[in-house]
Parts: C-alpha cells; structure tokens; sequence
C-alpha cells in the first residue's frame, strides 16, 4: 500500500470503474461457462442429439438473467472479503439457473435443451465467476488498481485490525491512505501510514486529500461526539463507515433493524448452531465430504502407515482421550509421531528441565520434544497426523471444522466460555488453525473456539476448509 495521502483522479473514479470492470469479467465468464457446459455435453454423452441454442439466449438472455441475480446479491456495488463474495455468487447462480429454466418453459424452448447442458452450465458459472473475479481482483490489488481510497479515524486496536483485514483479503482492494488520531500510534503496523492529523481536523484533512470514504474506528469515543464528528463530516464524502464497540460478539447472524421515529437501531443477534436445522446441514456437510475425501485419499493413509511402521515398528495410530460434545470423552485418532516408550521421556524430560515443564504447563506442548520420531516430525510439519482423525468424523465424534479438541486438564482454562466449547463437536481443524495455529497464545485460542461457534456458517467452515489447505502448505505454525 502507497503511503502517499493525495486521492488520485483514477482513485477518484474507482467506485464507478470496479463495478464495470466486475459486470465485463462476469460477462465473459458466463460466456466461457456456456461454451464449456455445451463441449462436456458432448463428451459424457454417447451419441448425443444436436443442441441448438439461439445466439439470443447464448450472448444475451442467459448473460443477462445472471448479472441481474448477481447484482440483486450487491456483488457490484459493495466491497466485500472474498469469501462473502462467493457466497453471494454461489446464491445468484442458484437463482439465475432456475430463472433460466423458466425462461424456457415460457419460451417453449425447454424440451429442445438439454438437462444436462443446464446444469452445467450452472455448476460452470459458478466456478468460472469466482476464478475469474479471484484473478482479476488479485491483478488489480498487486498492480495497486482501481483501490478505493479509505481515511481512518482513530489509530489503536480496532483499527489495526481493520487494516490486517484490509492487507490479507484482495477482494476489498482498500487503500488506507492515511490515519486522524489525537493519541500516539504504539501499533508498528500502522506506523507505516502517516497519521494526517487528529480528530479535529477532518475537514481539512478531507478537503485536502480528495477522500470520499471513511472509516469510524474509534469505539471508545464519546457517542456524542462521534455522532457530531459524523455529522461535520457527512456532506464532504460518499460514505462513512463505523465499527462498533462490539468485538467478541457473535456477528454471524447479525441483523439490523431501524426504529426511525425513536432514532434507534437494533441488533438481533442469532446462535447459528443452536438451531437443530443449522446442525443438520453441519452434520450433513461433514459425513458427505468425509466420506468422499476417505476414499480419495486412501493411497497418502495407506502410504504413511506403511513408513510409519518401516522406520519404528509399532502400532501405526495413537489414541489420545480428548473432551467431545456435552463433555463426552472419545479416542482421538492420530499417526503415531512419538517413540513407543514416549510417556517415559516425557516424564524425565520434565523432571529435569525447568524450561521444558514451564512450556508444556503453559501450552500443553513442547517446540523441541524428543519424543517424535523422524518420520512423527514431517507429518506433524505437515498436519498430515491429524489425518486419521477423519474417522473419528464418521464415528459422529467429531466435525472437520470446529474448536480444536482437547484433554480434560484444559477445560478450567476455557472459564465462562466452557459452555460454548462443549455445545459442539471438536474439529479437525478450525479458525485458529488458520490464523497462527502453534503461535498463538491460549487465550487467544479459546477467544477464537468460541468465536466459530458463535458464527458458525457452512460458508465459515468452507473457507477455513480452504485457509486450512493454505495454512498446511505454508507450514504456518506447525510443530
């Protein structure tokens, strides 16, 4: 990110080019999604009839019926974090294939297009629509184009997590071009952004910079004078953005309601997993994908076991009691990483050293443990221990997404958030899997457990699913 305050003419325009550019990608992504669903036609199907489809609906109606659901999904005119944009798109093709079929049955065309060629066509848009915006977002981002300039107020830590979301996530394409802050920036993060002035100089700082987007994030500032800073500084700028004071709340199923004769909004906020349907669809989701990805990936278990046993003969899995759903005790399956006389060493290696006890007092953990063995060390590197607990998913003792399971001298530390721990079942993985795993601290862990219970989504699951796949092939945090 430039550290220069000046707002371009380019910048200027960002918030009319990004939709443009974003309507042409989608356009030409559906295209490609018809001509491809219309060759795997003819590929899986043994002499096929002849499929006609008139170049109205194939270079404009069809288009068009997608763009309308995708844009009735906002996904042209708000910024949004990647995976709430998938979200979105994955929504407005379910709607756009339906209305596609209606189209035909009122056109009377439905009986000369293929079922098959409707589907895909579906399943295709989708796909390419992602792939293609993920592209072209991270193009724009890396060449620093069409970034919309962004003035934050206030300096400390709500707004240094604003800009870690900011930096990690391309499909906002935000530019912090600078900071209002009346107190001293301790945060190292955001010392790389000049600081334009204090609260009070909005106006100036406004006027001089050309901005017309800001952010609020200053939540420990008086409401009346965040409401006063708000209405000074409403008629100079397009948009203004507040972050409450309401981090740790469950977000997930937030919604708003606004009471215009008494000037109040309200928040409704919904425990996602509380309601039996939501379980369903979790439990649903997880034995579909376990049952699948066993099989597909059988040959890497079968694999592993096989060296697992050739460098230290031995039992191939270990089982470590941990706390399940309702305080449930199960078997948690791993690869065996340790030697066989592992509790031993152990105990010696705390009986002597001082550091190594403190450690595995404080984390439950050692960073330098004696005990894994050579081939223990790369699948722990890797998560590839972790593998076998797949079957403990089809067992019905555990998700693939979730809080990390743990042993029962770990609960006390959970304190009042013990409750949400054990309403649900324990992952293989979960968000502080993707966000530090090994290094962060406990409290961290246990605010992040009981944060994904309190969001939970199947889009949430889906995306640390995919930050999962990243986190383990970085190697982030593993030991």
């Amino acid at each position: 990110m430039s550290n220069t305050s000046k707002v371009t003419k380019l910048e200027k325009q960002a918030s009319m080019l990004w939709p443009l550019v974003l309507l042409l990608t989608d356009y030409v992504a559906i295209i490609a999604a018809e001509e491809l669903a219309y060759r795997i036609r003819y590929l899986v199907i043994y002499n096929p009839t002849d499929l006609h489809i008139s170049w109205v609906n194939f270079w404009l109606v069809f288009p068009f019926l997608f763009i309308v659901f995708l844009s009735t999904e906002r996904l042209y005119g708000v910024r949004r974090q990647f995976w709430r944009t998938v979200q979105c798109i994955f929504k407005g093709c379910i709607y756009a294939t339906f209305a596609i079929i209606v189209e035909m049955y009122l056109a009377r065309t439905a009986t000369n297009t293929s079922r098959l060629f409707i589907l895909l066509f579906g399943v295709n848009s989708f796909i390419l629509i992602t792939l293609f915006r993920f592209w072209v977002k991270v193009f724009l981002a890396k060449r620093q184009l069409l970034q919309l300039p962004i003035l934050v107020v206030g300096a400390g830590k709500t707004a240094e997590s604003f800009e870690k979301v900011v930096s990690a996530d391309d499909g906002l394409n935000y530019k912090i071009i600078g900071f209002l802050e009346d107190n001293v920036v301790y945060s190292k993060r955001l010392k790389k952004y000049p600081v334009l002035g204090g609260f009070d100089d909005i106006e100036r700082v406004i006027l001089e910079t050309g901005v017309k987007h800001i952010i609020i994030a200053a939540p420990s500032v008086d409401p009346a004078k965040q409401g006063e800073l708000i209405y000074r500084v409403q008629p100079l700028v397009k948009n203004i953005a507040i972050i409450p004071n309401l981090i740790g709340m469950p977000m997930g199923g937030l919604e708003v309601e606004s009471f215009f004769n008494e000037k109040l909004m309200l928040l409704k906020l919904k425990n996602n997993l509380a309601r039996p349907w939501n379980r369903l669809v979790k439990n649903i989701f997880d034995y579909t994908l376990t049952f699948f990805g066993t099989i597909a990936i059988s040959p890497i278990l079968l694999g592993i076991a096989f060296w697992i046993y050739k460098e230290d003969p031995g039992p191939i899995l270990f089982k470590h009691m941990r706390v399940g759903k309702d305080g449930k005790i199960f078997p948690c399956y791993k690869f065996r990483s340790m030697c066989l006389d592992a509790d031993k060493k152990l105990k010696e290696l705390l009986a002597k050293d001082s550091e190594a006890r403190a450690e595995w007092e404080k984390d439950f953990k050692l960073k330098n443990d004696p005990r894994i063995t050579k081939i223990g060390a790369f699948l722990r590197r890797t998560s590839l221990d972790e593998l076998p607990q797949i079957f403990n998913v089809l067992r019905g003792e555990m998700s693939l997404v979730g809080p990390r399971p743990i042993i029962e001298e770990e609960l006390p530390r959970y304190g009042n958030y013990v409750r949400e721990y054990l309403a649900v079942k324990p992952g293989i993985t979960g968000y502080w899997q993707v966000n530090g795993r090994s290094d962060t601290t406990y409290e961290e862990r246990v605010a992040m457990d009981t944060w994904y219970v309190q969001n939970w989504s199947v889009w949430l699951d889906l995306m640390l699913l995919w930050r999962t796949f990243k986190s383990v092939a970085k190697q982030e945090g593993a030991y």
